[in-house]
This record gives C-alpha cells, structure tokens and sequence, in this order.
C-alpha cells in the first residue's frame, strides 16, 4: 500500500514541473525504480490513473526503469546480485556486502505539451 503515497508524491512533482514550464498536459513521465524498494510498477501506475484523475497529468503514461539489486563483496570485492533477498555473495558466500544499486527511485523526465 505504500505505492499510494509515493504515486501522490510522483504526481505532486510533474504537476510542479509542468506548471513551472506553463504545460498544458503531461503525457509520459519516467521513473527509475530500484528493485529493492519493494514498489510494483503496475501498482503505481494503476493508483496514477486513479490520483492523477482531473488534472493535466490524467491518462500520462508512467515508463519505468528498473535498476537491479547489486552489493560489493567485503571479503573478496566482486560485485554480486541480489536476488530475492539473498543478501549473500554468489562468488564467496560471504554475507558482509554494501549495497551498490537498487534502491533508486527517481523522476527522470517528463513529457509534457505547452
């Protein structure tokens, strides 16, 4: 449920955006998304069409980018991907990692029409 929140937040930044550049409508906006935020693209676009309903950002489509999970191995430095919460080495087993990417979640551009 707590793509509810974030979807409002997404939507309160494009209406800001587009209202600061005298837009008309907002037809896409692009997000990247870590897959370690928990969030599920279809969700949020799904509560976009919902929140967005009346304003010019109605009917834009959300195009996301997914950023993979990845930490750095402490033990022997080689990058490893996270999967499912597998907070372990692939290549040593060991469970000292620093996450590298997957927890993005940003606005990277929006289309709009002026």
């Amino acid at each position: 449920m707590h793509e509810l929140s974030i979807t409002q937040s997404i939507l309160n930044i494009a209406l800001s955006s587009a209202e600061n550049a005298g837009a008309k409508k907002i037809n896409s906006i692009k997000i990247t998304l870590g897959e370690m935020t928990g969030c599920v693209p279809q969700y949020i676009q799904e509560y976009f069409d919902i929140v967005s309903d009346g304003t010019i950002a109605a009917h834009a489509k959300l195009e996301f980018k997914t950023v993979p999970a990845v930490a750095q191995c402490a033990d022997c430095g080689k990058e490893t991907r996270l999967i499912r919460f597998r907070f372990r080495c692939e290549h040593c087993g060991s469970q000292k990692l620093t996450i590298v990417s997957g927890k993005e979640f940003l606005v990277d551009s929006i289309d709009i029409e002026d």
